[in-house]
């Protein structure tokens, strides 16, 4: 299958939920990384990305009106190490974390984990690990989720990406649309083009590919293949 336009997908898709994408620029000389999440529950739209120690963590837009900070409240990018960057859309950033800290895999620390507790959803919990090093990079991307709605029956998908085309990237997401309950995210990762000549238009173009209702916050970085150097964007519907 050929590489779809990222934000032509998207905005085909009122409810994708989370998604992460991971690829490489264009010009092949940036890693480029995204993540974005929505929300249909004021409790869920009531939240926005905050910089902390070289990634985000969210946080409460207004405090007051928080009412269940558990399964929302969570570090989506942390970094591991000088070359790593990890995403996903949970805790289990922290869980891919520890266990890298003492030389296990990505894979070994999601297999500990399963999708989320929320019935009847039971939300998918979609992972990246993004790596650049010596001019190069790579990364991976997983699922964990349950087999069509089956409580007792977890799946894990993990896949790898060596090498990455200049101008392409991944995209996987937690939801196929809206739905009671939920449909998850089914299939390999949405093979897709990446134009990143200019981050700010990335970042807008991509923001506003995404559901006006249902959006909440957006983040976007780019990683010098060569340097290391980063430049990063954050999008928050409410400040």
């Amino acid at each position: 299958m050929k590489s779809i336009d990222l934000c032509d997908y998207l905005a085909k898709r009122n409810y994708p939920g989370r998604g992460i994408v991971l690829g490489r620029s264009a010009d092949g000389l940036r890693a480029v990384i995204a993540y974005f999440i929505m929300g249909r529950s004021e409790n869920s739209r009531n939240r926005v990305f905050t910089p902390k120690d070289g990634g985000i963590i969210t946080e409460a837009a207004d405090p007051g009106k928080m009412t269940d900070p558990s399964l929302i409240i969570y570090a989506p990018v942390r970094l591991s190490g000088l070359h790593t960057t990890l995403v996903t859309n949970g805790d289990q950033t922290d869980t891919i974390a520890d266990a890298l800290s003492t030389g296990k895999t990505f894979e070994d620390a999601l297999r500990t984990r399963t999708f989320e507790p929320d019935a009847p959803n039971f939300t998918p919990r979609i992972s990246g690990m993004l790596t650049v090093s010596e001019a190069s990079m790579s990364y991976q991307l997983s699922i964990l989720k349950s087999n069509d709605g089956d409580a007792e029956c977890a799946q894990r998908f993990f896949f790898d990406f060596p090498e990455p085309l200049a101008g392409e990237g991944h995209l996987i997401h937690t939801y196929l649309g809206d739905g009671d309950p939920l449909p998850s995210f089914e299939g390999e990762p949405v093979r897709v083009q990446v134009y990143c000549a200019d981050i700010d238009q990335f970042a807008n173009t991509l923001w506003n590919a995404l559901d006006l209702q249902n959006k909440v916050s957006l983040f976007v970085r780019t990683i010098d293949m060569t340097n290391g150097d980063t430049d990063t964007r954050i999008i928050n519907q409410r400040s």
